[in-house]
């Protein structure tokens, strides 16, 4: 499901790490705060479900999360093209503010994703790391850490977000335009469709 991959933080010229194997994944993430699971997926949810739905299929895991961790909201976001006349509007507006190096300074980024996939960039110690979700996939970025996401030209997720603050998402943005200069969302979720049909 999840694919990582790590460059220098000047750029994807060389790569320096690049793995499919969840307990490696694990094993980078871990030292950089970073919270890393795979959840059971339940194939009787739809890709575009509805809050009562996905809170209803995934309720074991997201009251032991939120017990573990004292979140004090959850909710479901969700992004699918279909009948929704405003979609393309939405879709751009939402890529254009997650796509912008940012920080939290109040609260973790936790999300599980229901369907669909997106990418989380991870800028730590002077290393990029992308990590590319997929249905099943929970990752936590710690507070302060430098981020972004990318969720592609044509976005279809659903993700459970997770938070300790009634705020929600919250951020600062650092102004550093580094973003651009790292592969996006549809580039490696390519790559990762060209590694399953060569498996």
């Amino acid at each position: 499901m999840t694919l990582l991959t790590s460059w220098p933080e000047s750029g994807p010229g060389s790569v320096i790490r690049r793995t499919a194997d969840p307990v490696e994944i694990a094993a980078v993430l871990a030292p950089l705060g970073v919270r890393y699971e795979q959840w059971p997926v339940r194939a009787d949810v739809p890709d575009d479900a509805g809050s009562e739905t996905v809170f209803a299929a995934y309720g074991p895991e997201i009251d032991r999360l939120t017990a573990e961790e004292g979140f004090t909201t959850v909710d479901v976001l969700g992004l699918h093209p279909g009948d929704d006349p405003e979609y393309p509007v939405r879709a751009k507006a939402a890529r254009v503010k997650f796509l912008q190096e940012h920080t939290h300074d109040d609260d973790d980024e936790v999300r599980f994703f229901v369907s669909g996939s997106g990418v989380f960039y991870l800028h730590v110690n002077g290393e990029v790391h992308a990590v590319h979700c997929e249905k099943g996939d929970l990752l936590g970025v710690p507070r302060g850490t430098r981020h972004w996401f990318d969720m592609g030209t044509r976005p279809s997720f659903t993700a459970i977000r997770f938070f300790h603050e009634e705020d929600g998402w919250v951020a600062t943005f650092t102004g550093s335009a580094i973003a651009s200069r790292f592969p996006d969302h549809d580039t490696i979720a390519a790559a990762r469709e060209r590694d399953r049909g060569a498996a």
